[in-house]
């Protein structure tokens, strides 16, 4: 997103001198025993349930910062508090270098990191030198009226809709930059109308008017909440929304994702669902902040190890892959390289990869994106209500988080784990993922068939489901093996397909043998078992 004049840069870069961008840590949290004696002064009676279905038991995270130590910190001279973080018990702060340090002297403060790792003496040996657009691509419009069905199709969201899984009674929290007119234009008037915008809050600017900002959320929430007959029809039309502004459209800085953060951890005590994240951070204004690729390892970056946490109370966070995949830096942002986040890259229309997608793997070598979805010429809503085609993995997020939500509707008592494992086994490319594809297209009909068929597993022996099969055969694993060898042979004892599995990775295709009965052959070290797999 271009959004900063040459005045703008200008004064920011006067603003920045002598000052600094850092978080300090502390070293415990002195109420934690009364916030966990009663949880609901910390979370409320939904976020409590979520953790009930997915057996999450609470824990130090979820307890707010010390009242305490964020007054002394607020309170020291030079120092200026701008976000803060429970689950990471941690505050982001601006103030002179030597200010900041001075904090370390603090009894209760476990230590300080600098946005800038050269002053944390860990240097970055190589830095990001793109320029600082790489959050989402820009808009290109197409005043020409479209259809949404292709975007929805292609995922076989229809068949889902078709169903009544349309998202009603899931929460989906959107991260972005503003939602203005989302409360007057026509295609959210649904929304409105059922009382589905639950709510919101703008961090950068702390003020509880969200219908604000840039524009760019508003068009991100239409691919999933927007409604206009013959014209857009979101994935997700009957789930409820929260919509929290995050990103500062007049700034390029590491703040954000503390604002990202802190907006996190309110959807959870709110109990938020999914969360949807249609921007990417690699690149500041201040070449100091930026990171490089081998950063993008999951576990680095401020947003991503925030992410990480919002899986594990028991969340979907779904993210832009990013929109460099033509520059010189290819690879995904944060929090898109976290290893529990769902990273989204686009296609076209016809399933081709858009060519600004940025790909994978993360800088540890997992597979990243995640999945895939219609990027290139997404039909939005603008901020005027007109609906318009837009280009950006911005668009293919949300198309997708949509999606998630339909399908969690049908299986509300699985894990977060289970409805994106779900999701990744239904993508064209699972066995065969790729840089650019990821696991590929998923295929939402089929995870509901396969969420369906999952018959209950015995700790002793292998599992092979969906029995019949069509195109793709899961493998539960018993307790103790991590691999198999699998044989599948016709009925003149000819073995005609061998593949090897991973537990990590417990599916294999069936798609190009014809329809019929087949015996298989399952070996994990010096163990046999055998049986018969239907296709159909």
């Amino acid at each position: 997103m271009k959004k900063i004049t040459l005045l703008l840069l200008l004064l920011s870069s006067v603003y920045a001198i002598g000052q600094e961008d850092a978080w300090v840590y502390f070293t415990d949290k002195p109420d934690a025993a009364h916030y966990l004696a009663n949880p609901l002064e910390m979370l409320s009676q939904r976020a409590l349930d979520r953790r009930t279905t997915q057996n999450i038991a609470l824990d130090d995270k979820d307890v707010p910062i010390s009242v305490s130590y964020i007054n002394q910190v607020t309170a020291t001279s030079g120092i200026t508090v701008k976000a803060k973080s429970k689950w990471l018990n941690s505050l982001h702060i601006r103030g002179s270098i030597t200010d900041i340090r001075g904090l370390e002297n603090l009894a209760f403060v476990d230590r300080v990191q600098f946005a800038n790792p050269t002053l944390n003496g860990e240097g970055r040996t190589l830095r990001q030198t793109n320029s600082v657009g790489v959050k989402d691509l820009e808009v290109q419009v197409n005043y020409g009226y479209g259809t949404s069905g292709n975007q929805i199709r292609m995922l076989k969201g229809n068949l889902l809709h078709q169903q009544d899984f349309t998202g009603n009674g899931k929460i989906i929290a959107v991260m972005d930059a503003g939602f203005p007119n989302v409360n007057t234009a026509q295609p959210f008037q649904r929304l409105l109308v059922n009382n589905k915008i639950l709510g919101g809050y703008d961090f950068v600017t702390r003020n509880a008017n969200f219908y604000s900002g840039g524009t760019h959320g508003t068009q991100v929430l239409s691919t999933m909440g927007g409604y206009v007959e013959n014209q857009l029809v979101g994935t997700a039309p009957d789930a409820s929304y929260y919509l929290f502004i995050t990103e500062d459209i007049l700034d390029e800085n590491p703040v954000e994702e503390s604002y990202w953060v802190e907006a996190a951890e309110l959807a959870d005590s709110l109990g938020v669902d999914i969360i949807n994240t249609s921007l990417s951070y690699f690149g500041y204004n201040n070449p100091d902040y930026s990171y490089a690729y081998f950063n993008m390892n999951g576990t680095t970056t401020f947003i991503s190890r925030g992410a990480e946490i919002a899986y594990s109370r028991g969340m979907i966070c779904v993210a832009s892959a990013g929109n460099t995949g033509a520059g010189p830096e290819p690879h995904i942002g944060a929090p898109a390289d976290a290893e529990n986040v769902l990273a989204v890259g686009a296609v076209t229309s016809t399933k081709l990869y858009a060519s600004f997608s940025s790909i994978g793997p993360s800088a540890d070598f997992r597979v990243k994106p995640d999945v895939m979805a219609q990027g290139e010429a997404a039909v939005v809503s603008n901020q005027l209500g007109n609906v318009v085609f837009a280009n950006g993995t911005s668009f293919s997020s949300p198309i997708i988080a949509g999606m998630v939500a339909c399908l969690w509707q049908a299986f509300p008592n699985k894990t977060n784990t289970e409805i994106m494992q779900l999701i990744k086994q239904s993508a064209h490319l699972y066995n065969t993922p790729n840089d650019q594809f990821g696991y590929g297209i998923p295929d939402f009909n089929l995870a509901l068939t396969n969420a369906l068929e999952v018959p209950t597993f015995s700790s002793k022996t292998f599992t092979i489901y969906p029995n019949p099969a069509t195109s793709i055969v899961n493998l539960a694993f018993p307790n103790d093996y991590e691999k198999a060898q699998v044989s599948i042979y016709n009925n003149l004892g000819q073995e005609i397909l061998y593949t090897e599995i991973q537990n990590s990775r417990p599916s294999f295709s069936v798609e190009n043998l014809v329809a019929g009965i087949y015996f298989y052959k399952i070996k994990a070290g010096t163990n046999y078992q055998t049986g018969k797999l239907a296709i159909k």
